[in-house]
């Protein structure tokens, strides 16, 4: 899917794998019933070699699309993987994740690369009925900070889709105007995007339930709209459609914070 996306755009794609360690303590009791150093060291190159298969699979088939550009290698301990891969996403325009079962292989990563890599994050499905073709797009619009970076850091997307719906749920939360609207279809018709303004009620469903129904009725290729978020007591607390849309994406979602 990841080649599929880039090869749609023009983009070119880097892989990243990591070989994450966990640091083991010393301990009596650890020496002297199990090997514990060993098991970790057998573990870690088992993951290294299941890591350097990825790698080669995701080369051969951006090669074949014409969309490769490195592949990555890292070690760490798991305790440094999210502010490693933070690192390199600052470094690119885009980073994107594959999603299966509901969930990220650690919630903590999907998080840091959204809230702090300073850029935009693709979540897709790890399996898809189709090739990804950016025909239709849904931009979902409450005039808030998150929403104005999303449609700013998708603006290229925007712009090669062939039409846009502006979708702004009305019942969910006060607007602040009753403008943003208008002036958001404006502002992207000055960049030739064509697009279509909606405003729907969630009538007891969630914001993400009311955004997926919105994004398959448009027959949309892409979903676009703002992560939310805040510390509460050092435990990070996602909004709703944030969870809803990182852990079960229902199509490719351009998450931006």
């Amino acid at each position: 899917m990841a080649v599929d996306f880039a090869a749609a755009i023009g983009a070119k794609l880097s892989a990243i794998a990591c070989e994450a360690r966990i640091a083991v303590p010393g301990s009596f009791l650890a020496s002297a019933f199990l090997d514990v150093p060993a098991m970790a060291d057998a573990e870690a190159k088992k993951g290294r070699m299941q890591a350097d298969a990825l790698l080669a699979s995701f080369q051969a088939a951006a090669e074949k699309q014409g969309v490769f550009e490195e592949r990555i290698f890292e070690r760490c301990l798991t305790s440094e993987l999210s502010g490693r891969l933070v690192e390199y996403a600052r470094l690119r325009d885009l980073t994107i994740i594959a999603v299966e079962n509901n969930e990220f292989a650690d919630q903590s990563n999907a998080e840091a690369l959204i809230f702090e890599s300073g850029h935009p994050v693709l979540m897709i499905p790890r399996t898809m009925p189709k090739p990804f073709a950016l025909k239709k797009v849904t931009v979902a619009w409450d005039f808030s900070r998150p929403a104005a970076r999303a449609v700013a850091d998708a603006l290229p997307l925007l712009a090669m889709a062939r039409l846009v719906h502006v979708v702004t749920v009305v019942d969910e939360k006060r607007i602040g105007t009753t403008r943003s609207g208008p002036e958001l279809a404006k502002h992207l018709a000055r960049h030739g995007v064509e697009v279509i303004l909606e405003t729907v009620e969630a009538a007891g469903r969630s914001i993400g339930e009311t955004l997926e129904s919105c994004a398959r009725s448009h027959e949309s290729d892409l979903l676009v709209m703002g992560a939310y978020g805040h510390s509460r007591l050092r435990e990070f607390v996602l909004g709703g459609a944030t969870r809803s849309m990182m852990f079960q994406p229902p199509l490719p979602v351009l998450l931006s914070h």
